[in-house]
């Protein structure tokens, strides 16, 4: 239950606030290059477990994805299940899934120097929804859907908040440790704890990239305890 906040400006170039949600007892690896074999260049925030990334960039293409996981309706035994782990970096070499998968539902979100799109696969269906200038949010299910009670709250808050100039970083930090005045138990909380709702995740880090004609930059913050701000 992860949540991405993205501004896409007009010609180009985006920025983005991606925040992880995951079992803290899932072994992770900070930002780093960790494929430096299969995928040379490639950056990301490593799960140590299928050896893949929640987020991941290769600044030589100026490419960035984020993977979030969404209901799906896959008729498949789990033992024939394929990791969603690849999905972010075969992404930012330029290979995007196709249908069918022998995956659980996702949101991929994919961006380049020139747009972004989030590809959508609910075990059955994937879908392209191209991210129009300006800034959207998207988590478990459709980009700015008003029926995520965290995009509803918050979405408003940070159109309003400055994202093109050069402290846009600053702003949507300060506003993300704002939302953090909401108990994480709360569903229209950012920094989550998702164990009330039914799931083992709580917010474990958060990443602030830019994605440009000059290239990708990506700083990642590990949350001092999962699901807690301070």
């Amino acid at each position: 239950m992860c949540t991405v906040v993205i501004d896409v400006a007009e010609p180009g170039g985006s920025r983005l606030l991606a925040v992880r949600d995951e079992d803290p007892q899932r072994a992770w690896d900070a930002l780093g290059a960790w494929w430096p074999e299969e995928y040379p260049g490639v950056v990301g925030i490593r799960d140590r477990r299928a050896g893949g990334a929640w987020l991941a960039a290769d600044p030589s293409r100026h490419r960035l994805a984020v993977l979030l996981n969404r209901a799906d309706e896959l008729d498949l035994p789990e033992d024939q299940v394929q990791s969603r782990g690849s999905l972010a970096l075969e992404s930012v070499v330029g290979r995007s899934p196709v249908a069918p998968l022998r995956m659980h539902g996702f949101n991929l979100l994919e961006v380049g120097p020139d747009a972004a799109r989030v590809l959508s696969w609910n075990g059955t269906v994937l879908r392209e929804t191209p991210v129009t200038p300006g800034v959207h949010m998207i988590a478990h299910d459709d980009l700015d859907d008003p029926a995520t009670a965290r995009i509803a709250r918050w979405l408003p808050e940070f159109r309003a908040a400055p994202a093109r100039n050069e402290e846009w970083a600053r702003a949507w930090v300060d506003l993300l440790a704002a939302t953090a005045a909401l108990d994480p138990e709360d569903d229209a909380a950012i920094i989550r704890d998702n164990r009330p709702h039914g799931y083992p995740t709580q917010s474990l880090l958060f990443c602030v990239a830019a994605v440009g004609h000059d290239g990708v930059t990506v700083r990642d913050h590990t949350l001092a305890a999962p699901g807690h701000w301070g």
